[in-house]
Parts: structure tokens; C-alpha cells; sequence
């Protein structure tokens, strides 16, 4: 179900950008969807290994900056493999990256899929505090 709601919203950002960007050009909101649907094998296949590979070489420092880099890499990619959708240049790419990246984050906010991520995080707070107070324990 996810994969199929970042799909939906990766396509409605393309088309978004389409209509506000004159360097991006998409037929209809298929073609968008075909072009989500492309990025996303893109990026889970040949922008897994791009992106390990320049990860290692900025020692995984920049890995978010790497992502969106890879990201509109494989849009341009993709760019060359549908007729019906063309980007021009790199930086155009990089805005519907970096929008995609903005979008997919605020939807996952909305529907509430981080709640593990603070349900882990509150029990590592548990477990840090419960570490101290049998330190202080012991030190006393």
C-alpha cells in the first residue's frame, strides 16, 4: 500500500512540476505515473549501486545529498527511456528530486508511519534513563 501511495504522490509532484517548470514536459498524469513507477525499479536497482558507490566515497557523510543526486540521475534515466516525458538538464531533475524527497516526507508525517521511529526512540530514552539511575545507584 505504500509503495502504491508514494507511486501517487511521486506522479502528482511530476505533473505539479510539469505545469510550473517550462524545462519539464509530461503528456498526462499516466505518463507521470509510468515515470514514478520507472524511477522507483531505477533507484531500487541501478541507484542502489551508484549510491553506495558515492557514499563511500564521501564516507557516508552526505547520504542524503547522494540520495537526491541519485534520484535525479535515474529521472534522467528515464527521461531517455519514455518519450512522452522530458527533462531538461540536470538541475530541473534535481528540483523534482528534491520536491519528491519534500512530498513523500510530509505524506508519511500525515499518515503517521514515523510512530515506530519515536516508539523506539522513547524506549531508548527509557533504557538510558533506567542505565543511569542503576549507575547513581551504585555509585552511592
Amino acid at each position: 500500500m505504500n509503495f502504491i501511495i508514494n507511486l501517487l504522490v511521486t506522479a502528482g509532484v511530476i505533473v505539479l512540476l510539469a505545469y510550473l517548470m517550462p524545462s519539464v514536459h509530461v503528456k498526462s498524469f499516466w505518463t507521470a505515473l509510468w515515470v514514478a513507477f520507472l524511477t522507483a525499479i531505477f533507484t531500487a536497482t541501478i541507484g542502489w549501486i551508484l549510491g553506495g558507490v558515492l557514499n563511500l566515497v564521501t564516507f557516508f557523510l552526505l547520504e542524503s545529498i547522494v540520495g537526491l543526486i541519485v534520484t535525479a540521475l535515474m529521472l534522467k534515466l528515464v527521461d531517455k527511456l519514455v518519450s512522452n516525458f522530458k527533462v531538461d538538464g540536470f538541475l530541473p531533475a534535481l528540483i523534482i528530486a528534491i520536491a519528491v524527497a519534500i512530498a513523500l516526507a510530509l505524506v508519511n508525517w500525515a499518515r503517521g508511519d514515523n510512530r515506530d521511529d519515536y516508539a523506539r526512540l522513547d524506549t531508548a530514552k527509557l533504557q538510558t534513563e533506567q542505565l543511569l539511575a542503576s549507575n547513581n545507584a551504585l555509585l552511592k
